[in-house]
């Protein structure tokens, strides 16, 4: 699809959601300048769409009163990608709709499809097998994560009603740079206006999210991503660990991964055989000696000393066993 076709597009589905919208409006959401906003609607007119010109100092273009688009149609490989992205997504919590609303969705597709595909997705369903239960998680509202787009689209401040693992609720204004899915959970990062620090929120513990007017500068270094798996890492817990470990990055990587682990990799050589200091923020410590294990490579434990007497156990104990004792 072509980029004025997309556009084109886009600007149909800004006027389907309601109300007048300005030309300055239409022109900032579609990256373009108003003239080129007008070429966009001549196209939608001449395609047969009604919309309307709305003048005076609120004007710009609108919908006509009581106009609707066909029915959405989808072939049958579009169908059939729709309704495994929705499976896909329950399992996962990567949804912000409750339950019931992604089954009603799913049913509502379904009953519009032709019988013989429906009984091949059933087939299809029947064969598929996750390797995890799925997981029940907490999702996010459809209009929060909506707002927040936009806040990063237009690089604007946002004023959130969020409340911490510790069940206190504040306001917090944020400069969003990014929205992350991670692990069955959607994040938001930037930073903290007030404190002027970056700050990973998860999105179902914010219950209002409001723009503000003004604008920030583009952030500069890592991607949210890499934001919010190094916010991970870093975050404070009961017990701070520090390694050595001879190995590879791509092989400490491997049991120990950025959310977890922050890694020395100063030299830039990931293929390289050699101490790296390897830094841990976590709650519980018993699972570590086993991932340690694992690496089967040398390793030396800095701190805290915890580690080393529940690392010094699981090695008696793993020799009782091979004793048969």
């Amino acid at each position: 699809m072509s980029r004025p076709t997309g556009r084109v597009l886009t600007l149909l589905e800004l006027l389907q959601s309601g109300g007048t919208r300005t030309v300055a409006e239409l022109a900032d959401r579609l990256g373009v300048e108003g003239r080129t906003v007008r070429r966009y609607v001549a196209q939608l007119v001449d395609l047969g769409v009604a919309v309307e010109s709305v003048r005076g100092r609120h004007g710009g273009y609108r919908l006509a009163p009581g106009y609707r688009l066909p029915p959405l149609m989808l072939g049958d490989d579009e169908a059939l990608a729709v309704l495994l992205g929705l499976v896909a997504g329950r399992r996962t919590g990567l949804t912000t709709t409750e339950r019931a609303a992604n089954e009603t969705a799913s049913a509502k597709i379904r009953r519009v499809l032709p019988r013989h595909l429906v009984r091949r997705l059933d087939i299809l369903l029947e064969a598929l097998h996750f390797t995890d239960r799925p997981g029940e998680f907490a999702t996010p509202d459809a209009g929060t994560l909506l707002t927040l787009a936009d806040a990063v689209r237009h690089r604007r401040p946002v004023t959130l009603r969020y409340t911490d693992r510790d069940g206190r609720t504040a306001e917090r204004t944020l400069h969003a740079y990014g929205i992350v899915a991670h692990a069955g959970r959607w994040y938001v990062t930037g930073e903290d206006a007030r404190i002027g620090e970056n700050r990973t929120l998860r999105l179902d513990r914010v219950t209002t999210a409001r723009a503000l007017p003004g604008s920030f500068p583009a952030p500069s270094g890592p991607g949210p991503a890499e934001r919010v798996l190094s916010g991970f890492a870093t975050a404070a817990y009961r017990h701070e660990v520090a390694l050595r470990i001879h190995g590879t990055v791509e092989r400490i990587r491997a049991r120990l991964p950025a959310s977890v682990a922050v890694l020395d990799e100063a030299d830039g050589s990931h293929t390289a055989e050699r101490w790296r200091r390897v830094e841990l923020r976590v709650e519980r410590l018993d699972w570590l000696p086993p991932v340690l294990a694992s690496l089967d490579r040398p390793f030396v434990v800095e701190r805290p000393d915890a580690l080393r007497d529940l690392v010094a156990a699981f090695a008696d104990r793993l020799a009782s066993y091979a004793r048969g004792t």
